[in-house]
């Protein structure tokens, strides 16, 4: 698509900011709306152009993209009051890159049809990190057509953007990445506990097995933060929560057992309840070093 015509972009969140700048280093220019004012006047001053509401945003452009924390979120900023809904026309996308519930993407593609309006889901996996490089995994969903026409504005912000099947099946994608995620800093948290507490430095533990079959990158990224201490969000637990409670109610309606995923999601309730909801998800490791009694960080 042409980089001639303003993308709306709603949702200005630790993910959605740097997306966003991404998006206009490329060219493109941007109508911006949040709820948190502080956010659109940083993005503004990036050089976007503010919307008082998502229906400004949906009035003034024909590409919608939003990246929200929920499901919720989602549905009320597309279908609420003063929504993209009530200002969109005929023949406009929306993008929605937020993790949500396949089964919200496929209600909002319901009602989005209803205006003559298409519908992508396309739900990204990499956090902040990646947000800011431009080379977010985006898992999508919709019609090729329609995928095919918005490709390349979704390559400015993504390393990786492949198309998975019809509406909801990029969050059916992201469900499933969100499991291998959270588990992986699960057993990642429960090696370096063991090690620290048979008096190994958890440090040289990681750069011995990063390079086998143990190695992965959810290893390379999360280990040095958690031997480190460094719990500073790129992905916030509560965030992850929210996701394996998605998986889990996906899983309970299409009768798949998922009990390494529950497990893990009730750690997460857990350390929500500590008061450590907005820590990075690389936290998920302090859970086992409470019960442990030890913290696994590098030796000095």
């Amino acid at each position: 698509m042409g980089k001639e015509a303003p993308i709306g972009f709603i949702g200005l969140g630790i993910m959605g900011k740097p997306m966003s700048r991404n998006l206009m280093k490329a060219g493109h220019s941007l109508i911006v709306y949040d709820v948190v004012g502080e956010a659109v006047e940083e993005i503004v001053t990036d050089g976007a152009q503010a919307a008082s509401s998502a229906k400004e945003v949906a009035e003034k452009t024909k590409t919608i993209i939003t990246m929200l924390p929920d499901g919720p979120d989602v549905e009320n900023v597309v279908l609420g009051h003063d929504g993209v809904i009530d200002g969109v026309a005929s023949g406009s996308t929306l993008i929605d890159m937020s993790s949500i519930s396949p089964l919200v993407s496929q209600k909002l593609a319901l009602e989005c049809a209803k205006k003559g309006v298409e519908v992508l889901d396309a739900p990204v996996s990499g956090g902040e990190p990646k947000a800011i490089d431009g080379t977010l995994a985006i898992m999508v969903g919709g019609k090729k057509a329609v995928f095919d026409e918005h490709v390349s504005l979704l390559n400015v912000m993504g390393g990786s953007v492949t198309l998975t099947g019809d509406v909801g099946a990029g969050n059916v994608t992201k469900l499933a990445n969100q499991i291998i995620v959270a588990l992986n800093i699960a057993a990642v948290g429960e090696a370096l506990v063991l090690a620290t507490k048979a008096g190994v430095d958890p440090a040289v533990v990681f750069e011995a097995i990063k390079g086998g079959l143990a190695g992965s990158t959810v290893l390379d990224v999360k280990g040095p933060m958690i031997t480190e201490g460094n719990f500073a969000p790129g992905f916030r637990i509560k965030l992850h929560e929210k996701d394996l409670r998605n998986t889990l109610l996906t899983a309970e309606s299409l009768k798949v057992p998922l009990p390494l995923t529950s497990l893990v999601q009730q750690m997460l309730v857990a350390l929500m309840n500590e008061g450590k909801g907005d820590l990075d998800h690389s936290a998920i490791a302090t859970f086992t070093e409470n019960l442990a009694g030890v913290e696994s960080r590098k030796k000095k």
